[in-house]
């Protein structure tokens, strides 16, 4: 059995998630559930960044102790994820002893090593970042992601020799899949050959909350560097059996905001340590509204609950991957979410679910018998079609595939028009599109799951893999439920 490994970026805990998390989770969730129907035995990893100054300095604003602050936002993002139906098979939290004890292991083997050294730091520092930014990196004097003056910083401090590993990272960029899509691995190419790849500060004096340094308690490790060895300590990193079935990570998946650090610095620092960098680092861009990017920082946070608990787990599912191509920035509104849910959702599939349970329970009251595959309606299946697009990420096209498949049937059935027809002709109709319906449920399983199992429940089926998306006789009793969607004005 193939092994697929995927990771999130985690989260910072300093506010509850808005609806840029859920993007991320749910595309991840749907890479993921996809490679198990393939038979591939998956580990999805998600989680939050706890040691960043950012969630102690939230923590002091709330007058709160840091720990108890931490504990009661990480449940936001753990509710997050049983609210839109995330499959992750791990949820790590950096402040887990075992991720301490990797943490400060691979701290001290570079430092031991040399790659870590003593010196000072003095630079231009970004809060919301946490990390120094350069004159070149900044937008009218401030930070381009979070819009906002740095400040200058000096102190003494622990570096990582980034600039060793210049040619080592060179190498993997240029692999063409190892930043995907293309247009963000030409964006970091382009950045680290005009760069010198200054050695990077990795820690941080007189900080109340955050990991050890190894000897030295005064300081700690430089979020960053923790936070992105979670890939590895989540699989219990080096010994246990998850790290060695799994490692390295397949996708792993992260926002174009953080791309340097990790498309740059984290490749960097598992050569230094002796461990393979993941095989493509897949990244995303930004959901905005009316144009702008969506950020605690900026205050124009979408809260996803909310808009789960009015439309429904899976329209916001359908939306994700529906709307936003891979890698580009994509507009989150609430009339899109009520366009997608009335026209598609709706109208399309749960009509289709509707029109055929209720002419099977009329016609044969629920029980079918052997009918034979028309091609008429297997041509409108390009299996290989979607396949290929899921295996390049492109998401919506896969999905806009499938639709095109629940569309034919549709059509089938208004060509066919079966309330029309009696006999073996009738069964014959309804048996392609019962096994059709079954197909569907398959195929969309890995982006709307509740609304498979739905299907699934009113066919009288079980779900199905990848390799049973072929017409074969029916063994389902069909009885007709509730509809599968609401319209919503």
């Amino acid at each position: 059995m193939e092994k697929f490994y995927i990771t999130t970026a985690i989260d910072y805990v300093n506010a509850k998630p808005h609806v840029g998390h859920a993007y991320e989770k749910v595309i991840a969730d749907i890479i993921a559930r996809w490679h198990r129907l393939k038979g591939e035995k998956v580990f999805y990893l998600t989680g939050t960044d706890e040691n960043a100054q950012k969630n102690s300095q939230a923590a002091k604003e709330a007058g709160i102790p840091t720990r108890k602050f931490v504990d009661k936002n990480v449940g936001f993002f753990k509710d997050l994820c049983k609210i839109l139906n995330i499959s992750n098979d791990y949820f790590i939290r950096t402040t887990e002893d075992r991720h301490i004890k990797v943490s400060q292991n691979i701290f001290k083997r570079l430092l031991d090593k040399g790659d870590i050294y003593k010196g000072f730091y003095e630079g231009l520092y970004c809060e919301g970042c946490e990390g120094y930014l350069t004159e070149k990196d900044l937008v009218d004097g401030k930070c381009p992601e979070h819009q906002k003056p740095l400040k200058p910083l000096r102190e003494e401090a622990y570096f990582f020799k980034l600039s060793k590993y210049k040619d080592h990272v060179m190498k993997l960029l240029e692999s063409p899949n190892f930043i995907l899509p293309k247009e963000k691995r030409n964006e970091m190419l382009s950045r680290i050959k005009s760069d010198d790849l200054k050695d990077l500060c990795v820690s941080r004096k007189n900080l109340d909350w955050g990991i050890d340094i190894p000897g030295d308690k005064n300081t700690k490790i430089y979020v960053w560097l923790d936070a992105i060895l979670n890939y590895v300590s989540a699989l219990d990193y080096p010994d246990g059996n998850n790290f060695k079935k799994f490692w390295p990570a397949d996708v792993h998946f992260i926002g174009k905001g953080i791309n340097w650090f990790h498309s740059i610095i984290f490749p960097a620092i598992l050569i230094s340590a002796g461990i393979e960098p993941p095989k493509t680092i897949l990244v995303h861009g930004y959901l905005t509204v009316n144009g702008q990017k969506i950020s605690k920082s900026l205050g124009n946070t979408i809260d996803p609950v909310e808009s789960v608990n009015k439309y429904g787990a899976d329209t916001v599912r359908y939306l994700f991957a529906r709307e936003i191509p891979m890698g580009e920035d994509g507009d989150f509104s609430e009339q899109a979410l009520k366009d997608r849910l009335n026209n598609e959702l709706a109208n399309d599939l749960g009509n289709l679910l509707s029109r055929v349970v209720t002419l099977v329970e009329k016609s044969f009251s629920g029980q079918i018998p052997a009918g034979k595959a028309d091609t008429q309606i297997q041509k409108s299946l390009n299996l290989k079609k979607i396949e290929s697009y899921m295996e390049r990420f492109e998401l919506h096209n896969a999905l806009a595939e499938i639709w095109g498949f629940i569309r034919a049937c549709n059509r089938y059935i208004n060509e066919k028009e079966p309330w029309k027809q009696k006999g073996e002709e009738l069964g014959n109709t309804l048996y392609n599109l019962l096994e059709a319906l079954r197909i569907i449920t398959i195929l969309i399983g890995p982006f709307i799951p509740d609304t498979a199992d739905k299907i699934n429940k009113q066919l009288g089926t079980k779900a199905g893999m990848l390799k049973d998306c072929k017409f074969k006789p029916f063994n389902g009793r069909p009885k007709k439920g509730e509809h599968l969607f609401t319209k919503v004005k």
